[in-house]
This record gives C-alpha cells, sequence and structure tokens, in this order.
C-alpha cells in the first residue's frame, strides 16, 4: 500500500501535459483593462487603418495565425487545451475565455478557472496581435521616443532588445525535465554564439531594418518589418545554411572507389541549426541509383535533438550545428563495371517533425489538412559514368536578411 501511495505522488510530479516549465512572465495574460485613448480599438484591423505596411506584413506572418494555425490546434488538443499555451498563442487577456485564478496544489494541470466576461472569440483568432506587444497601461509602446500620434504613446526599451522576443520564445525546463538548455534552447544557443558577441538581436534576423513611414504620409524613420520569418519558411533555413557537395576526382573509373564530401555549415543563423521545437531535424542523404530508378546504396544522417520523453524527459544527446559551425558528411561508393545509368543524389531535407508524429496528429487528434512538414533545402543529382565538377553543388550564403546590429 505504501509503495502505491508513494508511486502516485511520484506520478503526479512527473506527470503533466506540458513538456516545459513556468516563469513568472508569461504565467499571466496580457491584461487590457484599460482602453487606449484616441483608437476605436485594439483588433488588428483597427491598428491596420493608420499602419498599413505593418498590417499587411502581420497578416502573412505565422504570428497572426498563431491560434488557428492546424499544428497548434492538433497539440493544443493532444494536450488536453493546457491553459498555459494560451498564453503565447492568444496573449491579451480578452482573447482568452477564461481567467486563472490559481493553482490547485500549485500544479499547473489544475488551474483555477472564472469565466472571463471580456472573452472575445473574433479577438482570439488573431493570435499574437499587434496589442500583444504594444498594448500596455492604455499606452501604445515601441520603440522611439519622440512619437506624434492621436493615441498616448511610450518609448519602452525592450523592442530594442531581445527581451521582446524572450517571454515566449525561451520557456524554461519544468520538474524532472532534464533538457539542455531547456526545450526550445534558441536563447542560450544564441547568446553563448557570435552574432550575440557582435551586438546583433533576434530582430536583426526575424524583422529585417527597413526606411520607411511608420503611418501614410508620416516623416520616414529607420523601422522593421513584421514578418518574423523562422523555423517554418524554407527560404528562411536555406539562407541560414552553406551547402557544398566535392568529390575527390573529376572523372571516375569502373571498379574504382568513389568519394563525396558534403559540407554542411551553419552559415547564417545566430543560434544552433535545427533550433526550436525539439522535434525538428535535418537528414542529409546520399543514393546511388540506376537507370531504373532502384536505389543500389543509401546513407542517411540525421542533425537532431534525441530526447526520452517518458517517464521523466532526459536529452540524451545532440548533434545539431552552432553558429558558424560545419560538418562533413563522407559517402564512399565502389562502381561497378558497368556505370550506364548510374546516378548519385545528395539532398539535405528540413522535418517540422517526423512522418510517424505527422500521421498521429492526423489520426488522433484532428489535423485535418494537409500541412508542409517536409523540406528540401538542396538537392544535387548528377550521372557517375561522367565527368563530375569537383564542386557538383555550391549554395552560399551571406546572411542576406540579417542586417547588423541596430538599435
Amino acid at each position: 500500500m505504501l509503495v502505491a501511495i508513494l508511486f502516485y505522488f511520484v506520478y503526479q510530479s512527473v506527470h503533466s501535459h506540458i513538456i516545459f516549465g513556468i516563469r513568472e512572465d508569461f504565467s499571466k495574460a496580457v491584461p487590457y483593462d484599460k482602453p487606449v485613448p484616441g483608437i476605436p480599438g485594439i483588433r488588428a484591423e483597427q491598428c491596420g487603418s493608420c499602419h498599413q505596411a505593418i498590417y499587411e506584413e502581420w497578416k502573412t506572418s505565422y504570428h497572426s495565425k498563431a491560434y488557428v494555425d492546424p499544428f497548434f490546434q492538433a497539440y493544443w488538443r493532444k494536450d488536453q487545451h493546457i491553459w498555459i499555451c494560451l498564453n503565447c498563442h492568444t496573449p491579451m487577456q480578452p482573447q482568452q475565455p477564461w481567467l486563472i485564478k490559481g493553482l490547485e496544489g500549485g500544479k499547473v494541470y489544475k488551474p483555477i478557472k472564472a469565466d472571463n466576461p471580456h472573452y472575445d472569440a473574433d479577438f482570439q483568432q488573431e493570435g499574437i496581435t499587434c496589442a500583444s506587444c504594444h498594448v500596455r497601461d492604455g499606452v501604445i509602446e515601441g520603440p522611439y521616443e519622440d512619437i506624434q500620434a492621436p493615441h498616448p504613446t511610450r518609448y519602452a526599451a525592450r523592442f530594442r532588445t531581445t527581451d521582446i522576443c524572450f517571454t515566449c520564445h525561451q520557456v524554461p525546463s519544468g520538474p524532472f525535465q532534464f533538457y539542455n538548455g531547456g526545450p526550445c534552447s534558441t536563447f542560450p544557443e544564441f547568446e553563448a554564439g557570435p552574432y550575440y558577441k557582435r551586438g546583433m538581436i533576434c530582430q536583426d534576423c526575424h524583422m529585417p531594418s527597413i526606411e520607411r513611414s511608420l503611418v501614410s504620409g508620416g516623416p520616414v524613420r529607420q523601422g522593421r518589418q513584421h514578418f518574423w520569418r523562422g523555423g517554418h519558411f524554407p527560404e528562411m533555413i536555406k539562407r541560414a545554411v552553406t551547402v557544398q557537395l566535392t568529390s575527390d576526382r573529376k572523372k571516375f573509373q569502373p571498379g574504382e572507389m568513389a568519394n563525396f564530401t558534403l559540407k554542411l555549415t551553419n552559415s547564417g543563423a545566430g543560434h544552433k541549426i535545427p533550433t526550436g521545437d525539439p522535434d525538428r531535424y535535418f537528414t542529409i542523404t546520399f543514393e546511388v541509383v540506376n537507370g531504373a530508378g532502384k536505389v543500389l546504396k543509401l546513407q542517411e544522417d540525421t542533425m537532431r535533438r534525441w530526447i526520452v520523453w517518458w517517464p521523466v524527459i532526459i536529452e540524451v544527446y545532440e548533434n545539431r550545428l552552432a553558429p558558424e559551425a560545419r560538418r562533413d558528411y563522407h559517402f564512399q561508393y565502389r562502381l561497378p563495371e558497368n556505370t550506364e545509368g548510374l546516378k548519385l543524389r545528395a539532398s539535405v531535407k528540413y522535418h517540422i517533425m517526423t512522418e510517424s508524429q505527422y500521421k498521429r496528429l492526423q489520426t488522433k487528434f484532428g489535423l485535418s489538412v494537409e500541412v508542409p512538414h517536409v523540406f528540401t533545402i538542396t538537392e544535387e543529382e548528377f550521372r557517375l559514368n561522367e565527368p563530375i565538377p569537383i564542386t557538383a553543388s555550391a549554395q552560399e550564403s551571406q546572411s542576406p536578411h540579417c542586417n547588423g546590429p541596430k538599435g
């Protein structure tokens, strides 16, 4: 009996629907108890009536889809609609159907809820909306000190630092969760790397600098775009890496051993690749195929985090690439006497999740639409019975989306 009781309490301590801990700065929704004078409301479309360009950019972003995103909805259903997820995916209090008054026994999965009389279901659909970052205490906050506007404004230093991103993009580990750097370890990766030491911030890559007016007819000033492109955009991943495929000679003879090297460099990301959600990973694949398309030899390497999820969370190994680091992947194949039709195919692919995870979301957790979750970053194919360039592929990246340290 004593063993059963002990097991129950250990299970209750370990078991939770969330894979991260709770930090004070995102444990509560952003309150909206003081309307902003001078504007009709804080819906994104209302902000866009003056800030048109920013509004149009926001509409294309994953911030605007943070709540309606099919992946989020499926994962949230899997996690039994745990309340804490909404504090990042719909951060404003009027976007949430309940108010959290406390936690029973201090347990995150046992919230004390009350109906929210100001809940706005349409506003919830906006996800991470303009007000999520810019509205506090009835004032519009931003990165400028000299704004003339029909509403009260206030300079907030967090817009010129990484603090504005930290709240949701660096969640801590919880009890019995032994990650290296937390479940989404982007910030410690960035702060340990060379970009941070050069004075760069997240916005330099994810909110590129632009000169324009904040409102139609207003003064032109240095601002930032509001796209926040990241791990769901293959073009962003392509900009982060340099891939070079080389062979040890230009021409192979039948019976010879052919040697190839794929050099993969994290040349454009200030954090490790992949980063963020621990389900993300890269595959580096070599295939030799014959004229009929049959695979004669296959070699696949993986770059990712390996995590044991039960009974406690333990990160056992990871081999991701740090900023400016390079890894070489080697492949050998002895050519047969007849090389007619033989091809080498080499590819780098980026995966949001495994195929089994994707199918599970479909079959068990209501993912009812097809969502892109595997992206080919580069793929090269050439014949093995023809002259081969020493460099068969070179995808150079100067990180054009990052424009250096800015205020």
